[in-house]
């Protein structure tokens, strides 16, 4: 009996010691190696977070700058279409009032003439009204 329990004592001592400090220190080593890999995974979650922040602020920024171009842009052509009607109003004026002095001339010119074409049509008509009437 003496014998198994100083094998038992020998057993502790020797093999279960070094065995239990080798798994106690591997398991920390485990432990902590997961708590590093939960650390490491939070701390990528956060910086992707922080990415998909700077990217939608980008965007955000972006669209803004397309919308003022766009604003821009439009309000150039709206300026332009303004200054092409404004162009074209004062081409019909100047049309229209050409059309009335062209038209006033016309006018004049009939009048003048409206003397000369009664004695031409009364010339006309009294030779044959003078003719059928003898």
């Amino acid at each position: 009996m003496l014998l198994f329990i100083v094998l038992v004592l020998a057993y502790q001592i020797l093999v279960q010691g070094p065995l239990s400090e080798v798994l106690k220190q591997r398991r920390a080593r485990t432990v902590g190696a997961l708590e590093d890999a939960q650390k490491a995974i939070a701390n990528a979650e956060q910086k992707a977070a922080e990415y998909e922040a700077k990217l939608r602020q980008a965007r955000a920024e972006v669209y803004k700058q397309r919308e003022a171009r766009v604003k821009h842009w439009t309000a150039e052509r709206d300026a332009a279409l303004d200054e092409a009607r404004k162009a074209a109003g004062q081409k019909v004026a100047h049309a229209k009032l050409a059309l009335e002095g062209e038209a006033e001339q016309a006018r004049r010119s009939i009048q003048s003439s409206v003397g000369e074409l009664a004695s031409q049509v009364a010339r006309a008509v009294l030779p044959a009204a003078a003719g059928s009437s003898r």
